[in-house]
């Protein structure tokens, strides 16, 4: 949807969302791109509150952007989903069409991509992928994985049945999981890619299990407290690695152009105010 007259809205929705820093990225993008009018804040919501909060949005509402526990409840209030929302079975983003139903996409997918991208592995290249957890992120990762051209992830979980509940999606996106279990997590690290989406902590100790490969990009979505353990012995033995604000940041550009329809989105602008909110780099 593209701007126009009158102040306009977007927010990020979760809960907990104190800790977000969309509304730092977001607001500094608004600034750089002369959007003066418009706003963007954190509103906290469980998912039973999002299909009344969603109907309770007047029209200088452009979108919203979701995050846990959020992504799936969002994909059932849209009127159309992106092919990569239905894929995955889940949503980060709700863009208000003119004729005021909203829209569902996952910029979670792209933005992987392109930090995948960034980090050396080309699209269209066929990596093998390996993916730590089984949630939502995990879905996105796998998303990632088939856009890049891998045919088979390696999924590592601790619970088989997570496994299992990944399987929809993977045969939607046409990849095949091969399930490994927590116990030998450890194995999965000659991949070209590892995806971990596990909680903060869960991968500490793989950090003095792993034997590292060169030329592997180990990409771990979290980002607070940065870095992990296994980011750090990846950075030690000279191994590439992206982190969840790498991912943070990738997966607002598309959600600002969207919204705003500003193209491209002011990257630099909302980088630099990343980085500086978040203390890193």
């Amino acid at each position: 949807m593209t701007h126009g007259s009158g102040p306009r809205r977007a927010a990020v929705c979760g809960k907990p969302i104190g800790h977000s820093l969309s509304p730092v990225i977001h607001a500094a993008g608004f600034a750089a791109a002369g959007l003066y009018d418009w706003s963007y804040t954190a509103i906290e919501c469980a998912e039973a509150e999002l299909p009344q909060l969603v109907a309770g949005l007047g029209a200088e509402w452009a979108g919203l952007s979701l995050t846990m526990p959020l992504k799936e409840a969002a994909l059932t209030l849209a009127a159309e989903a992106s092919p990569v929302a239905l894929a995955t079975g889940a949503a980060n983003t709700l863009v208000r069409r003119l004729d005021g139903t909203w829209h569902a996409d996952n910029t979670d997918v792209p933005g992987m991509v392109r930090v995948l991208n960034d980090a050396g592995l080309p699209t269209g290249s066929g990596p093998a992928v390996a993916v730590l957890g089984g949630g939502g992120t995990a879905r996105a990762a796998l998303a990632a994985a088939a856009h890049l051209g891998a045919t088979e992830v390696s999924v590592v979980t601790r619970r088989p049945e997570a496994r299992a509940e990944l399987a929809p999606a993977a045969a939607a996106l046409g990849v095949t999981i091969r399930g490994v279990d927590w116990a030998d997590a450890a194995t999965v690290f000659a991949a070209d890619a590892v995806i971990s989406t596990v909680p903060k902590g869960a991968a500490d100790p793989l950090a003095t299990q792993v034997t590292w490969r060169p030329g592997t990009v180990l990409f771990d979505a979290i980002y607070d407290p940065w870095p992990t353990p296994l980011a750090e012995a990846a950075q030690a033995h000279d191994v590439r690695v992206v982190s969840g604000l790498d991912l943070l940041l990738a997966q607002a550009l598309g959600q600002f152009e969207q919204f705003t329809g500003v193209r491209p989105a002011p990257e630099a602008a909302m980088r630099e105010a990343l980085v500086a909110a978040a203390g890193v780099r």
